[in-house]
C-alpha cells in the first residue's frame, strides 16, 4: 500500500472550458468545471505500476483541478509579490476566524489531543497553493483538459479552436503534459445522442484517443443541493488595475472561484462524472505517467552507466565499430495528442529553464508510488544541490538521517546572511505542512525525528502569522510529548509574533496556554531532605520563574487593551513577585519591552507603570467602589525580623551589639561589688510615646512610594473600641524607597492607660492606590521534641510583637545640651555638658556611666576641675602594667534627683584616632543602695580630623653620654591655624630620655615642620626587663601547648617620665587619658597581630608596657580657637633583644604533633606560631655597635717621613642583659668607599675583647700614611658572639653569632695634609 501523499504533491490538472460550456454550467446553477471535478477527488482504490512492473495499490489518489486561464495569469505575477499576498491572505483568514475558534476550542475537554482549527486552516491554505513555481514542478500542469459542450453552434470548430490555442506560460513552466478532450453532452443539447457519438468519433480520429464523451442530465430546475467536501482555499487573484498585465480574463466569473460546499447535480450526473474522473485517471493519466517514467528512467539510467569512452576503447581494440548513442533531454512521444510541446508562447527576455527531466522523473515516480526509484533520483538530485531534501523525509524510514535532510532543506531556503523573503517563508511553511501531514504522528514525535523541532526551524525568525502558527503547533506537539516547559516557551514566541500582527484572540490564548504550562510542576521525585535543606514545602511551587514575567506582562497588556481592567490589574501586580534580580529572559523578547534589552533592570519600572495606569483606569470607571479586596500585593516590603519596639529611653543610633558590650562591661564591674541586677525593662510608660522601628526593603529595581504607612495595634483581650479611645497611632509621611533600598521608619504610639498591646501588622497604600496590610508575625521555632515533630516539619505558633504599657516609676532622661555637628582635632580635649532629669515617679540616688571600649572620657567633679595642677610634673609612675578593660564612671550627685528634678554634668572627651565615630554612653541608675539598676542610652556623633603629622626615628648614639639618639618630627597639617607645641613627655621603664634642645618658642604655622632630639640612656637595671620577658614567655608557651592560661597579672613597672618643659602645667585628667590611650593602642595592635589568640585572654598574656619601649606624648594648643590636647606616639622600642622566645618555639616545633582531621585547625596553629615568632617579644639584633672617630685632620711634614697617627674605634654593647665577645679585624681591602684612599694600618690589626651589658670599650689602631690625602676608615669587620648570662659553672655559652662590616654608604675618613 503506497503512502498517502499530501495534496500539494498530487497531479495538477488544468481545464480550459469553452464559452458555451461556461454558460451551460452557469444556467444549471453549477460552479466552474474545475470545481465540479475537484469534488470527486480523491479517487479510491487506484493501482499503479513501477518501472519493474510491480503493482502499487493506492487507497486514495488525489487530483488538483484548476482553471487554465487563472494559472496562466498567476504565472505572470512576480513570485515574491504573490508570496507576500499569500502570507497576508493567510493572516487575514486567521484573524477573521480565530475569535470563534478560540471560544469553541476552549470549551473542549481535552485541548491537547484534538487538532486545532487554526492549524487545519493554515495547512489547507498552504496545500491550496497551485501556482507553478520555478524551483519545483509539483504545481506544473500534468494534463490540460480541453472541455466543450454540444450546445455550441459548431462543437467541432470549438474543439479545434481550443486545440489551436497557444499556451501563455513562461519559459520555466514544463511543457510536458497530457492533452485531453472532454465533450459534455447535456440532455437539452441540440445534438442527438447519435450526432454526439459521431462528434466523439471524429474528435478521437483527429486528436487521439484521449477523448471522453460525458452525457449529463442537467435538469431544469436544478435538483436539491448535495453536500460535498469543502474545497481547499486558494489565493484570490490580484485586483484588476488599469494597464496591468497581472489581470485575469475579463469574462472570468470571479464569483465562481469561491469554494462551495454543495453541488446541485442529480444522482445520475454524479455517477457519470465520477465514472469520467476514474476513467481519466486509470485509462489515461496514470498510463501516460507510467510511460513517461519508463522513458525518463532509461535516460537517467544511461547517464549513470559506465562512461562510453571505455566501450569505445574496447571496440577500437577489438575491431568493433559502432556509433555512440545520444540521449536527448526531451522525451520522444509519438502521438501529438498525447503531449503539448510546441504551442507555447515565450516571455520576452526570459531565459529561466523549466524543471529538469530528472526532477520530473522523481516527482512522477513519487506520485505513482515507485518509491525505490524516487528515493534514488531524489538522492541524486540532493547530491547535485538541485533539491530533494524536502521530499526524502516523506519517503524513507525514520532514522537520524531524516533530521539531516530536514535541516538541509530549511538551511537552503534560509541563508544565514540573506534577507528573510516572503517566498522563502512560504516554501518553509509548505515543507513543514507536508512533513507534519504525511508522517505518522508516532514517527513524527519520536525521539529519533523530533518533528516538532522541524516546525520551529521552519518558522525561523519570521514574524508573520504562519510562522507563529508553526510555533504554536510545535508547542501543542510538545505538550503531547510532556515537554511542557519547552511548549510554554514556543507558545510565548508564537504569541509574541501574533501580537505584532494584531491577532489578539489567538495571542491571548497562546499566552494563557504558556502561563498554564509554566505553572505545571515537573514530575520529578526529590528526596525529602532536599525540601528540608531548602526550607520549603513540596507544594511551594509558583511556576517556572524564568519565564513567568515574560508571559504575564504581554498578557496583562492585552487584557487591558481588550477592556478587562480588573484582570490586567491582577496580572500587572502579579508580575512584581518576579523582581529584576531573577527576571524572566523572555521579558527582553517581548515587543512592548524592547527597550529592556538595553537595560533589563527597567522591567520593574515598566511593570509598575502599567499597574498604575490599569488601576487608575479601573478606579476611574468603577469609582472608589472598585473591587480590590482580592487584589493582593505579591511581595513584601516589611522585614518582620528587623522590626522592633524602641522606647523613649532607648537611643535611636548605635548597633545593638555595642550596647550589649557595654552591658557586659557593667556586669563584670558590678559582680564583685554587689548582687543587684540590671533590669532591662522593655515596658513603655503611660502617656509616653514609644516607637515601632519598621525596616522596609525594596526588592524592586525601581523606586516605589508607600503612602500613609502606619501600624495595626490590637489589645490582648481583643477590645477594638478600647484601642480607638485610648491609643494614638501616628501615620508617617509618604515613604519613597529607591531601587533595592533598605530604610527604617518609625511610627509613634502613645497609650493613655496601662495595657498589653500586640502590633500585628503594617498598613500602607502601595503607590497611593492599593491599600495593603503586611503581617509582622514571625514564624515560631522548629519543634523537635517528639518523634512526629522530627519526622514532619512542625513549627511553634507565630510570634507577635508585644508591648506592655505601665505606669512610669523610675526613669532617667539624659541628653546633650549642645547636640550640633562636632568636629574635633586628633587628641583634643572637648568638654561637653549633659542634662539629666528624673522623668519617673521615684527618686534617683546613684548614677553610673559606661563608655565604650575605645571611648576616652573623664567625669569632672562637682567642684569644677578646670584648674591646672602644676604639681603633676611626674618623675616616675607606678604602673600595674595590666591591660585593664574600661570601667564605669560614677557621676557625682549633690543630692538625690527627685521627680522632675534635674542636674547638669560635665564630661571631658579625648578625641582618639581620626575617623567618624559615635560616643555611645550607657547610663546606669537606681534609687538607693540595694535597689535594682535601670539603664538608658545616649549617643552623639562626631568626627576626628588629623592636625599633626608625627614621625619618630632612633639610632645608636655616637656620644658616650647616651646610648641612643631619638628624633621627633612634627608637621602642622592644618590649613589655616597656627599650632603651639607646649610640652613633650617621654615615658619608658628602662630608658631615661633627656631633650638635647629646648622647645622652640614660636608656633608652628600651616605646613611648617620642626624636630626635637632626645638622648636615651639606660637605667642599667634589667630586672624588670627579665621579669616581663619571662612572664610573656611562660604565657605564650601555655598558649602554644594548648594549656589553660591562668589569669595572672604581669609584673608591675616603674615608668620614668621626662619633661621637655619644666613649667608646663598638666590637666588633672591627663594621666587617665594617657593610660587609656596606651591601652587602646596595645589592644588594637594585639588584635591585629595575634588574631588566633582570643581577645579575652590578652590581659593575662601580654603586659601594658614593654620595658624597652619609649612613648612620646605631644601636648599642643591652638590659641586662635582655644583648643588644646595631646597625642600619644608609641612605636619605638630601644635596646638589643635576643629572641627571648626561641626556646619556647623550638620546644613547640620539636614536640610530638597531634594530628587533626581538620586542615583548618592545623593552619590556624601554624599562623599563630608564625605571629608569635614575628612579635616584638621574640625580636633579635646584634648588640655590638662600632663607632669610628671620624673627621680628624692631621697635619704632617712628609719630608721627614711617613705619618703615624692613632685611629680610635669605640665598641659598645647595647644589650641590657647579655655579655658579648668581639673580634675586630682591620683590612683596607674591605673598605666600602671607593672615593678615598685605603687606610694603611701598621702594627696590630686584630683586636679581641669581652663586653658586659651596656659596657663600652675603645681600641687604638696605628694608621701609616705615606702621602697626603683622605683615607677611608670603613675597612673593618666585626665578629660577635652573644653569650648566655649568669651560667652556673661560669662557662661561656654562645647564644647568637653575628658578623658585620661598615655600611655601604659609610663615609668615615681621616684627612692627612702635608706641611712641606
Amino acid at each position: 500500500m503506497a503512502r498517502v501523499l499530501p495534496s500539494s504533491l498530487t497531479p495538477h490538472i488544468c481545464i480550459l472550458p469553452s464559452q458555451d460550456l461556461e454558460e451551460l454550467l452557469l444556467s444549471s446553477a453549477l460552479p466552474s468545471l474545475h470545481h465540479i471535478l475537484q469534488s470527486f477527488s480523491p479517487l479510491p482504490q487506484v493501482t499503479t505500476r513501477t518501472t519493474a512492473l510491480t503493482t502499487v495499490p493506492h487507497a486514495s489518489f488525489a487530483l488538483r483541478f484548476s482553471d487554465l486561464t487563472e494559472i496562466e495569469a498567476a504565472c505572470r505575477e512576480d513570485e515574491e509579490q504573490r508570496a507576500t499576498r499569500t502570507i497576508d491572505w493567510i493572516g487575514d483568514r486567521i484573524s477573521k476566524r480565530c475569535a470563534k475558534w478560540v471560544d469553541d476550542f476552549e470549551k473542549m475537554n481535552d485541548r491537547d489531543v484534538a487538532r486545532t482549527p487554526w492549524w487545519d486552516e493554515l495547512r489547507r491554505c498552504a496545500e491550496g497553493d497551485h501556482i507553478p513555481a520555478r524551483d519545483e514542478g509539483w504545481n506544473h500542469p500534468m494534463s490540460i483538459i480541453l472541455a466543450v459542450s454540444t450546445t455550441a453552434p459548431n462543437p467541432l470548430q470549438a474543439i479545434t479552436a481550443l486545440h489551436s490555442r497557444t499556451l501563455d506560460f513562461p519559459s520555466w513552466v514544463d511543457v510536458t503534459h497530457l492533452i485531453y478532450t472532454l465533450i459534455i453532452h447535456p440532455k437539452n443539447s441540440p445534438l442527438s445522442d447519435e450526432e454526439a457519438g459521431a462528434l466523439f468519433n471524429a474528435v478521437k480520429k483527429q486528436y487521439g484517443l484521449h477523448t471522453y464523451l460525458l452525457s449529463l442530465e442537467l435538469p431544469s430546475p436544478p435538483p436539491p443541493p448535495v453536500s460535498i467536501p469543502a474545497l481547499v482555499p486558494r489565493l484570490p487573484p490580484p485586483s484588476v488595475s488599469n494597464g496591468s498585465a497581472d489581470t485575469v480574463r475579463p469574462d472570468l466569473k470571479t464569483a465562481q472561484t469561491v469554494p462551495l460546499n454543495t453541488l446541485r447535480m442529480s444522482e445520475q450526473d454524479i455517477q457519470q462524472t465520477a465514472r469520467f474522473a476514474r476513467e481519466f485517471v486509470i485509462m489515461n493519466l496514470v498510463p501516460w505517467m507510467e510511460k513517461c517514467v519508463i522513458e525518463w528512467n532509461e535516460t537517467y539510467s544511461s547517464s549513470r552507466r559506465l562512461p562510453s569512452r571505455l566501450f569505445s576503447s574496447t571496440r577500437r581494440l577489438f575491431g568493433t565499430s559502432s556509433a555512440t548513442p545520444v540521449h536527448s533531454s526531451t522525451p520522444s512521444l509519438h502521438a501529438r495528442s498525447n503531449t503539448h510541446t510546441t504551442l507555447q508562447s515565450s516571455v520576452s527576455g526570459s531565459t529561466i529553464p523549466p524543471p529538469s527531466q530528472q526532477r520530473r522523473l522523481a516527482e512522477f515516480a513519487t506520485i505513482l508510488g515507485d518509491f525505490k526509484l524516487a528515493v534514488a533520483v531524489w538522492e541524486s538530485l540532493r547530491k547535485e544541490g538541485k533539491g530533494g531534501s524536502d521530499i526524502l523525509p516523506l519517503l524513507i524510514s525514520p532514522s537520524p538521517a531524516v533530521q539531516l535532510h530536514v535541516s538541509h532543506a530549511l538551511n537552503t531556503i534560509y541563508s544565514q546572511n540573506a534577507e528573510l523573503h516572503s517566498h522563502a517563508q512560504l516554501r518553509a511553511l509548505l515543507y513543514a505542512v507536508r512533513w507534519e501531514s504525511t508522517l505518522a504522528i508516532g514517527d513524527f514525535l519520536s525521539d529519533t525525528l523530533e518533528g516538532e523541532r522541524w516546525l520551529v526551524w521552519a518558522a525561523g525568525n519570521a514574524e508573520e502569522p504562519p510562522a507563529a502558527l508553526l510555533l504554536a503547533h510545535a508547542a501543542l506537539l510538545s505538550v503531547r510529548k510532556n515537554a511542557k516547559r519547552r511548549a510554554a516557551l514556543w507558545y510565548f514566541f508564537a504569541a509574541n509574533r501574533l501580537e505584532k500582527c494584531g491577532i489578539k484572540p489567538l495571542t491571548m490564548y497562546f499566552l494563557r496556554r504558556a502561563h498554564e504550562l509554566s505553572l505545571s510542576r515537573p514530575e520529578k521525585l526529590l528526596s525529602p531532605s532536599f525540601w528540608m535543606s531548602e526550607n520549603k514545602q513540596p507544594s511551594d511551587f509558583a511556576g517556572f520563574d524564568a519565564v513567568m514575567s515574560g508571559i504575564e506582562h504581554p498578557l496583562g497588556r492585552l487584557l487591558y487593551t481588550t477592556g478587562d481592567a480588573p484582570g490586567a490589574v491582577r496580572h500587572f501586580l502579579g508580575l512584581l513577585r518576579w523582581s529584576s534580580a531573577s527576571s524572566s529572559p523572555l521579558a527582553q523578547l517581548s515587543s512592548h519591552t524592547a527597550d529592556l534589552t538595553k537595560d533589563p533592570s527597567n522591567s520593574d519600572k515598566v511593570f509598575l507603570e502599567d499597574f498604575q495606569v490599569a488601576i487608575s483606569h479601573l478606579k476611574s470607571i468603577s469609582g472608589e467602589q472598585a473591587r480590590l479586596e482580592d487584589v493582593k500585593l505579591p511581595l513584601r516590603f516589611v522585614v518582620p525580623s528587623q522590626t522592633c519596639v524602641r522606647l523613649a529611653r532607648d537611643s535611636v543610633e548605635g548597633e545593638q551589639s555595642e550596647w550589649e558590650t557595654r552591658e557586659e562591661i557593667w556586669s563584670s564591674f558590678w559582680k564583685h561589688r554587689g548582687k543587684e541586677k540590671l533590669e532591662r525593662s522593655g515596658n513603655a510608660a503611660v502617656e509616653e510615646a514609644f516607637r515601632v522601628d519598621i525596616t522596609l526593603r525594596n526588592p524592586l529595581d525601581t523606586e516605589v512610594t508607600l503612602a500613609n504607612p502606619t501600624v495595626i495595634v490590637e489589645l490582648s483581650s481583643g477590645d477594638a473600641a478600647w484601642i480607638r479611645d485610648n491609643i494614638t497611632i501616628e501615620t508617617a509621611e509618604d515613604t519613597i524607597l529607591y531601587a533595592n533600598e533598605s530604610r527604617t521608619i518609625s511610627i509613634a504610639i502613645k497609650a493613655s492607660k496601662p495595657a498589653s498591646l500586640v502590633i500585628t501588622g503594617v498598613a500602607y497604600d502601595f503607590l497611593g492606590l492599593l491599600p495593603t496590610v503586611e503581617s509582622l508575625a514571625r514564624r515560631g521555632r522548629r519543634l523537635q521534641d517528639t518523634p512526629q515533630q522530627r519526622q514532619t516539619i512542625t513549627y511553634a505558633p507565630e510570634e507577635h510583637l508585644k508591648v506592655d504599657v505601665e505606669e512610669a516609676s523610675q526613669e532617667l532622661a539624659v541628653a546633650f545640651v549642645d547636640d550640633g555637628p562636632l568636629v574635633l582635632a586628633e587628641g583634643e580635649y572637648k568638654r561637653m555638658k549633659l542634662w539629666m532629669s528624673n522623668a519617673g515617679s521615684r527618686d534617683i540616688g546613684e548614677v553610673w556611666v559606661v563608655p565604650g571600649v575605645e571611648d576616652q572620657i573623664w567625669i569632672e567633679p562637682l567642684d569644677g576641675g578646670e584648674g591646672l595642677d602644676t604639681r603633676l610634673a611626674w618623675k616616675t609612675w607606678q604602673s600595674d602594667n595590666k591591660i585593664v578593660p574600661p570601667t564605669p564612671h560614677s557621676i557625682p550627685l549633690a543630692e538625690k534627683l527627685v521627680t522632675s528634678g534635674s542636674t547638669e554634668v560635665t564630661i571631658v572627651l579625648h578625641a582618639g584616632s581620626k575617623r567618624k565615630q559615635d560616643l555611645s554612653l550607657l547610663f546606669i541608675y537606681r534609687e538607693a543602695q540595694g535597689s535594682p539598676f535601670h539603664c538608658t542610652r545616649v549617643t552623639r556623633s562626631y568626627e576626628v580630623v588629623q592636625c599633626l603629622q608625627i614621625s619618630t626615628a632612633s639610632h645608636p648614639s655616637h656620644s658616650p653620654d647616651h646610648s641612643f639618639s631619638l628624633s621627633l618630627d612634627l608637621t602642622n597639617i592644618l590649613s589655616s591655624s597656627n599650632m603651639e607645641i607646649n610640652q613633650v613627655l617621654t615615658i619608658s621603664a628602662s630608658w631615661s630620655c633627656s631633650p638635647l634642645a629646648e622647645l622652640w618658642p614660636e608656633p608652628l604655622r600651616p605646613s611648617q615642620s620642626a624636630r626635637i632630639s632626645f638622648g636615651a640612656t639606660s637605667t642599667g637595671d634589667c630586672t624588670s626587663v627579665n621579669a616581663v620577658s619571662a612572664f610573656v614567655s611562660r604565657k605564650l608557651s601555655n598558649v602554644l601547648h594548648g594549656q589553660v592560661v591562668a589569669p595572672d597579672d604581669p609584673p608591675p613597672l616603674e615608668l620614668l617620665c621626662g619633661h621637655v618643659s619644666q613649667t608646663f602645667a598638666y590637666e588633672t585628667f591627663v594621666a587617665h587619658f594617657i593610660m587609656n590611650a596606651r591601652r587602646i593602642a596595645v589592644s588594637r595592635s594585639l588584635a591585629q597581630l595575634h588574631p588566633r589568640i582570643p581577645t579575652s585572654s590578652h590581659p593575662s598574656i601580654f603586659p601594658l608596657y614593654n620595658p624597652l619601649s619609649v612613648d612620646f606624648v605631644v601636648f599642643w594648643n591652638i590659641p586662635s580657637e582655644q583648643r588644646s590636647g595631646h597625642v600619644l606616639v608609641s612605636d619605638i622600642t630601644l635596646g638589643a633583644r635576643h629572641a627571648a622566645l626561641r626556646e619556647v618555639l623550638e620546644g613547640v616545633e620539636s614536640a610530638k604533633v597531634k594530628r587533626s582531621m581538620y586542615a583548618e585547625t592545623q593552619r590556624e596553629k601554624v599562623e599563630m606560631l608564625q605571629a608569635i615568632r614575628d612579635s616584638e617579644w621574640n625580636a633579635e639584633m646584634n648588640p655590638i655597635v662600632v663607632i669610628v672617630q671620624d673627621g680628624l685632620v692631621i697635619e704632617h711634614d712628609f719630608s721627614k717621613g711617613v705619618c703615624l697617627t692613632p685611629v680610635e674605634f669605640t665598641i659598645r654593647n647595647h644589650s641590657l642583659s647579655h655579655p658579648s665577645r668581639f673580634v675586630l679585624r682591620l683590612d683596607h681591602r674591605q673598605q666600602s668607599s671607593s672615593h678615598h684612599l685605603p687606610a694603611p694600618y701598621c702594627g696590630r690589626t686584630t683586636f679581641r675583647g669581652l663586653l658586659e651589658p651596656l659596657q663600652t670599650t675603645s681600641v687604638l689602631a696605628q694608621l701609616c700614611a705615606t702621602c697626603p690625602g683622605t683615607y677611608a676608615l670603613s675597612g673593618w669587620r666585626l665578629e660577635t658572639e652573644v653569650g648566655e648570662p649568669g651560667t652556673e659553672d661560669g662557662s661561656w655559652h654562645v647564644r647568637h653569632r653575628y658578623e658585620q662590616r661598615a655600611a655601604a654608604d659609610d663615609s668615615s675618613s681621616i684627612v692627612v695634609s702635608d706641611l712641606s
